[in-house]
């Protein structure tokens, strides 16, 4: 199994009008993606992936869940805690922050979770009823 790095994603999901280097990468990409082959993708590179597209790329966020669902139903791609994962992309599409709505998901475990970031985390969460509480400390 292969693991795939956020730029194997970003040139295998995003047509860039770039220079000839970026076409044969993007050839590669898709090879390797659409080859079949078990590959793995971390939710560390699910991460840097959002990044890239809202932030250099400025794609919406309805830009982004479609990408990331449609790697999320890649059978032979194994992600990361998955259903975390797809979690997150629901809890990105009401609003949150991704990074937050991932890091979020992943306390599940947790009674809360404490942030110092009350607008635009801990009120989105509270509001949405989204268990583990944020607790903003006093």
């Amino acid at each position: 199994m292969n693991g795939l790095d956020t730029n194997i994603l970003a040139r295998y999901y995003i047509e860039d009008a770039g220079d000839s280097e970026s076409l044969k990468q993007r050839l590669l990409a898709q090879k390797i993606i659409e080859a079949g082959t078990p590959l793995m993708v971390c939710k560390t590179v699910i991460l840097e992936f959002e990044w890239v597209m809202r932030g250099y790329y400025q794609f919406s966020a309805q830009a982004i869940s479609t990408v990331f669902n449609h790697l999320l139903s890649l059978s032979h791609v194994q992600i990361e805690d998955r259903d975390l994962v797809q979690k997150a992309v629901t809890y990105y599409l009401t609003g949150l922050d991704f990074a937050d709505a991932l890091h979020h998901v992943s306390y599940q475990a947790c009674t809360q979770m404490l942030s110092f970031d009350d607008r635009r985390f801990a009120r989105k969460v509270k509001k949405k009823a989204l268990l583990p509480p944020v607790i903003v400390p006093k």
